[in-house]
């Protein structure tokens, strides 16, 4: 008996001596509202807001969020209103036109990208509202609604897009405009099947994000699935369905690439008792902190981004 308490208070030491995974400080939108959410999971911040697809976090600690189907809008935190907007949908020729944002990011320089789905063009405005720059895009099946999902500038001034209806992801040289590289995201010998949930199957790519090695990490939307591709077009490592213990993945969304390597997928549409954002240690595909608040935020938490203080790849 003295052995077998020795033995428990051995390990009761050993297990308080390992320390918890810690969370993260994310913003987010779900069930109409935007918030944002502390490494313990209380609320710090919302606002009544309707969906999105994509979010920034400024410097000055506005809000840079999409608003209704074509605007993007800056929010002050501080007062809940709206303090600079851009409206695709009446402004620089596209009056009249079907057009939809699905992307938009901030730019070092204080211009703001934005990819017009329905245009077919990424635009870099001023905060005048003025075009500085445009790029047209190459979409095969032309829609307003699936043009584009997200899309980043790269450091290297090139365009990376996920064209959802093509079911591509292109690289575009941000001084020609020309197409340098895509790569059609593969169905792995599985028939399309419709649907939003785990149940649906498809290659409608959400986001990409130009690894430091030079391959692309791809979420594939309804494809359930992150994929590394080479410059070859070599899939190289993937993360697919039921691969996480516990976790089924249905419209894999955003993806960040922490710091210390590891990636946060986005998980929207999983149904209730699934996570809506996963992060993962890539060698070992282990999972290391997942965010479950489907309660409060729904089925469809398409978008969010991390809030930690340290800079990661989106």
């Amino acid at each position: 008996m003295i052995r077998l308490h020795r033995a428990i208070c051995a390990i009761l030491i050993l297990a308080s001596a390992v320390p918890a995974l810690a969370g993260h400080r994310l913003i987010t939108q779900g069930n109409g509202k935007l918030a944002i959410v502390d490494a313990e999971g209380k609320t710090e911040w919302e606002m009544n807001w309707g969906g999105i697809h994509d979010i920034h976090v400024l410097k000055n600690g506005n809000i840079l969020v999409q608003q209704g189907g074509a605007k993007v809008a800056e929010i002050d935190p501080k007062t809940k209103q709206v303090v600079w907007s851009y409206d695709s949908a009446r402004q620089n020729g596209n009056e009249g036109k079907p057009v939809e944002v699905h992307a938009f990011q901030p730019l070092e320089n204080g211009h703001l990208m934005i990819a017009e789905s329905g245009i077919g063009r990424i635009i870099e405005v001023d905060r005048d509202g003025k075009i500085q720059k445009q790029v047209k895009l190459k979409v095969n099946h032309p829609h307003p609604h699936t043009d584009t999902r997200l899309a980043r500038k790269l450091s290297t001034g090139n365009y990376l897009v996920c064209h959802e209806g093509d079911g591509f992801v292109r690289e575009y040289d941000g001084k020609s405009g020309d197409v340098v590289w895509e790569f059609e995201v593969p169905l792995f010998g599985k028939q399309p099947k419709g649907g939003h949930g785990p149940e649906a199957f498809g290659n409608k790519c959400f986001a990409a994000v130009r690894l430091a090695n030079g391959n692309t990490l791809i979420a594939t939307g309804n494809g359930h699935s992150v994929i590394e591709v080479t410059p070859a077009k070599e899939v190289i490592w993937k993360i697919e369905q039921s691969d996480l213990p516990g976790i089924t993945l249905a419209w894999v969304t955003t993806l960040e690439v922490l710091p210390n390597g590891n990636y946060v997928i986005g998980n929207c549409h999983a149904g209730e008792g699934q996570p809506l954002l996963v992060e993962v240690e890539p060698k070992s595909k282990k999972v290391v902190w997942k965010f479950d608040q489907f309660a409060k935020y729904g089925n469809s938490v398409s978008n969010s981004q991390l809030l930690d203080g340290e800079k990661t790849q989106r």
